[in-house]
């Protein structure tokens, strides 16, 4: 089936769409779809065993899962293992559930609506609204997009001996990789993403088993501490934990792309879909919790424990990872994960970066264009940096990209839960009580840790 299918006829979706604030209205009058050329284009079977329709539905999941383990996550994960041992593992656990929530919201919104998350704002606020909610994600894609060109140039430079500047400026080529893969269907995109991110966990396994980690210390460490919130430097690194994972861009990413699954446009079809692509992601995202915790265990494993809680750059953990573990290909497979997170992280941010100027300001660019231009955007203080600081500026603004990423978290998360929790605009699809009174909470802590940064940060 795809968009152009009798299921998807504007008759059928002002049927079975929930009457709001004239979002059916502007749906029957053929508003524009989400990602069109790839809407509605993956079939899922009707009947036989169940594991071939979550096979059907996976891999949504998996590309929004890249964002939870791109290479700001590498920086915040490092900087917390080996600063303080295994006491962030607690942090890293609460964000990913946050995120398993959130992300589950996004895709109900998106196949309930058939709507993604810019478009739902669009539909929804002012114009001056839409435009400074546009500006903090794209802010968002931008500071993503400087961690992918930081976290690429540094694995090129270990892996290849390429300069930092060389490598960063060779990430600009990477926005016809995207073209490459959409040309050959959304599947084999996902193909290629879900193949990285084995790489990816493969490396990382290897690295755990030579790291060897005491068990009772590594389950301590994701009992809740007070310290995190009495020590700013601990809270700082926490609050990037938060933003590398529960990523904004990755709300509007998964509202659009649930939509390419050819599910019935019906009540039981979205229910059906609902349930398969919370699966997927939850599933998705339990990888992501693996891989995140397993970089802080590595870190806390190999540096805290040598005396070397100063790891906070990559390029100390490449150097030292070999040695410290007595495994020479630990470095190797630490750089070789890094590139595979790098380009991992260029298929979802292009995606994203499409799916926001879409549904923001229904201002359609060539792939190519958009990506170039973001791309430069990024790579222009990458450079900057790199010749004033070396290296270890490089890391300091990895750091720093992704808590400007959770200082934009609000801006998404805010709408979202609010539309989920519109039954004027869902239906019978709105979220339960319970679940929204979650949802309010989570939205909650991001506010007031936000807040408290922002002090921290405005006080010295």
């Amino acid at each position: 089936m795809d968009a152009r299918s009798p299921d998807l006829a504007p008759d059928s979706l002002k049927k079975d769409r929930p009457s709001a604030d004239g979002w059916r209205a502007d749906a029957a009058a053929g508003v524009q779809r989400s990602l069109p050329e790839v809407y509605g284009t993956i079939s899922i079977p009707k009947g036989g065993h169940w594991f071939r329709r979550l096979l059907a539905f996976a891999g949504p999941g998996y590309l929004v899962s890249v964002g939870y383990m791109d290479p700001g996550n590498w920086a915040t994960d490092l900087a917390g293992g080996s600063k303080f041992g295994y006491t962030l593992l607690s942090v890293i656990l609460l964000s990913n559930l946050m995120a398993i929530l959130l992300q589950a919201l996004a895709a109900r919104l998106g196949i309930v609506t058939d709507r993604d998350l810019a478009q739902a704002c669009r539909a929804t606020y002012s114009r001056p609204v839409n435009f400074l909610l546009w500006l903090a994600c794209e802010a968002a894609i931008i500071a993503c997009d400087l961690a992918e060109v930081i976290g690429t140039a540094i694995a090129l430079k270990l892996l290849f001996g390429i300069p930092l500047i060389g490598g960063a400026l060779i990430t600009a080529f990477d926005a016809f990789l995207l073209l490459l893969l959409m040309n050959k269907g959304f599947r084999f995109l996902e193909a290629f993403v879900i193949a990285l991110l084995i790489v990816i966990a493969v490396c990382f396994t290897t690295q755990i088993a030579a790291a060897a980690p005491p068990v009772a210390a590594v389950l301590q460490g994701f009992a809740p501490s007070t310290e995190i919130f009495t020590n700013p430097e601990m809270l700082y690194i926490a609050i990037g934990i938060i933003g590398a994972t529960v990523m904004p861009h990755n709300l509007y990413l998964h509202s659009s792309i649930v939509q390419t699954r050819a599910y019935a446009r019906s009540d039981e079809g979205r229910r059906d879909a609902i349930k398969w692509a919370t699966t997927d992601s939850t599933i998705a995202l339990m990888m992501a919790l693996f891989i995140n915790a397993a970089i802080l265990i590595v870190a806390a494993a190999t540096f805290h424990t040598s005396g070397h809680a100063d790891v906070a750059e990559i390029g100390q953990a490449f150097e030292l990872l070999s040695p410290l573990l007595g495994l020479g290909i630990a470095s190797t497979l630490f750089a070789v994960a890094l590139l595979a997170s790098g380009l991992n992280s260029t298929v979802t941010a292009t995606l994203a970066g499409q799916i926001v100027m879409e549904g923001f300001l229904h201002l359609r660019l060539p792939s190519w264009a958009r990506r170039l231009l973001t791309r430069g955007i990024a790579i222009v203080p990458v450079i900057i940096v790199t010749a004033l600081y070396g290296e270890r500026g490089t890391g300091q603004l990895l750091v720093f990209s992704q808590v400007v990423l959770s200082m934009q978290l609000p801006f998404a998360v805010i709408p979202l839960v609010r539309f989920v929790s519109d039954r004027r605009k869902m239906g019978n699809f709105v979220i339960s009580r319970p679940v929204a009174v979650a949802a309010w909470i989570v939205a909650g802590i991001i506010v007031i840790l936000n807040l408290k940064l922002l002090f921290d940060t405005l006080v010295g």
